[in-house]
């Protein structure tokens, strides 16, 4: 029998989670898009339940530009009121709001650092708790539990699988060497 991770094993029936979790959950993402997704994911995530996110990941790509950096910066206040009328997605003011602006943001350290995902390797390694300090004065709505599984759930931290778990060796063998030496 394949161990999986104790949450895989806690939600047998899941398809959502179990796909996500085999094949996106921990693995390194070059995509500035993708990455900037994945943080509104669990910007969006926070105070409800990640099976809800997971079940309307094809409504939020949908409604931002398929996280298209650019476009959602570029979003006005009637982007802004489509978001929070869209029952495909959280229609949360602050989250809606956090999107917008941290995509202005990315676009800054695009500018400065070259991508948001150059700014990310620039300052790995950090303890969860340096990395939280310096989402929450880069980002909004960036508390610890956002940053810390934005950064598992990119191979910035360490912990998204067991060691057990078929998963771990997949992740293992997608991280660049600079990232494992760290």
């Amino acid at each position: 029998m394949t161990t999986y991770c104790d949450y895989c094993n806690s939600h047998p029936e899941d398809i959502f989670n179990r796909e996500y979790h085999d094949t996106q959950y921990g693995f390194p993402i070059d995509s500035d898009n993708e990455l900037f997704e994945r943080l509104v994911l669990e910007i969006n995530q926070a105070g409800l339940s990640w099976i809800l996110i997971l079940k309307r990941a094809q409504n939020f790509r949908k409604a931002f530009h398929k996280f298209n950096i650019k476009k959602v910066a570029s979003y006005t206040e009637a982007d802004r009121e489509r978001l929070l009328s869209d029952e495909g997605i959280i229609r949360n003011k602050l989250k809606v709001n956090a999107t917008i602006v941290n995509a202005r943001k990315i676009l800054e350290l695009q500018k400065e650092h070259g991508s948001f995902k150059s700014w990310l390797d620039n300052n790995h390694p950090l303890t969860k708790d340096e990395w939280t300090k310096l989402f929450k004065k880069t980002f909004v709505f960036t508390g610890g539990e956002i940053v810390n599984e934005f950064l598992m759930s990119t191979g910035y931290l360490p912990g998204a699988h067991s060691k057990d778990c078929p998963t771990f060796k997949k992740v293992a063998a997608r991280k660049p060497a600079w990232m494992k030496a760290r």
